[in-house]
């Protein structure tokens, strides 16, 4: 079995919901329109059934609930959105093994009473939130509450990185160009996301809580030894781990966030399992935002980590044996 746990998908209820709201003035409404396969689960289907026993955990896609939606209408998008997903994996259990929580994260006790409604009578395996919440830190004191609850859950929060077209390549101008907000910028929001937790104390305070980064960890694996000689070097300037709440290296903090394997070549998913280790890395796609309905990034994903040259049962692991263990699911 192969279970995805980083697809998207956007429940046709809830889409009509966020259009209506934001009269469809948002990034993401010409890329659904372009890729059906957001919202037809029957084209969804078909990208599945070439790969024989695959299973996916359902994520909402962007943009972030918070940012287009008041409080009260986030905490409505929200409930409408996980029961759509919720109904799916009833209807289709052997298609969707489970589904991740979203919430409207510009009320955090709002989001609190929503996580544990998914959880306990939803049955979500997980929550997702993004890399900024409207323009807020990820490790804004706010949100504390939200990962002590997910660490005494035992259940994992899917980060993904979000940056808008609005955010300048260069001070001098008004948005970005070339789609280098998103290509180059999103690993870099996811970088930065899990520097700001680290820093923050947060790992040291919640060791077990569970975090899952798109994209393979962001730019963290390729510049391992950048990142670990730039804070060794650097250390007196930033007064000293102890200072700071850390009590080992900083690299070792960054090894315990999980990720997917969503960066689609073998050499790229070669360098996330070096450094994140066979346990921490987990099969995900970010189907279905490809210029093929989610057909390449699945193929692309699964033939990568089949021709990697690791251990058959590191392979499962990733696969599928992270995925049951990490959501514990009932599989």
């Amino acid at each position: 079995m192969k279970i995805d746990i980083y697809p998207h998908i956007m429940p046709t209820k809830y889409l009509e919901a966020l259009n209506r709201i934001s009269g469809g003035k948002y990034r993401n409404k010409q890329i659904i329109e372009a890729i059906p396969t957001t919202y037809d689960l029957d084209i969804r289907f078909r990208v599945l059934d070439k790969y024989g026993d695959m299973k996916q955990v359902l994520t909402l896609g962007a943009p972030p609930i918070e940012a287009i939606a008041e409080p009260k209408q986030a905490l409505e998008l929200a409930r409408m959105a996980n029961d759509e997903m919720a109904e799916l994996v009833t209807k289709y259990p052997d298609r969707f093994v489970s589904a991740v929580a979203s919430l409207p994260m510009n009320d955090i006790d709002a989001a609190l009473k929503e996580v544990d409604r998914a959880i306990s009578d939803l049955r979500f395996r997980g929550i997702q939130v993004y890399t900024s919440i409207n323009g807020k830190p990820i490790d804004h004191p706010e949100f504390l509450p939200l990962y002590e609850k997910m660490a005494t859950y035992n259940l994992p929060i899917w980060i993904h990185p979000v940056r808008e077209i609005t955010t300048p390549d260069y001070p001098g101008e008004s948005t970005s160009k070339y789609q280098i907000w998103g290509i180059f910028g999103w690993p870099y929001e996811t970088t930065a996301a899990m520097t700001r937790l680290i820093f923050s104390g947060l790992l040291e305070r919640l060791p077990n809580l569970k975090l899952i980064t798109h994209h393979c960890g962001g730019m963290i694996p390729f510049f391992e030894q950048r990142l670990s000689i730039a804070y060794d070097m650097n250390e007196m300037l930033l007064k000293s781990r102890a200072k700071q709440r850390l009590n080992k290296p900083v690299i070792e903090y960054y090894r315990m966030f999980y990720a997917d394997t969503a960066v689609h070549s073998k050499s790229a998913i070669t360098c996330g399992y070096e450094f994140f280790g066979s346990e921490h890395l987990l099969f995900g796609t970010d189907m279905p935002y490809d210029n093929e309905l989610g057909f390449r990034f699945v193929r692309q994903a699964v033939e990568a980590i089949e021709q990697m040259d690791i251990p058959d049962a590191a392979r499962k692991k990733i696969f599928e044996d992270n995925a049951r263990q990490v959501l514990r699911l009932p599989i």
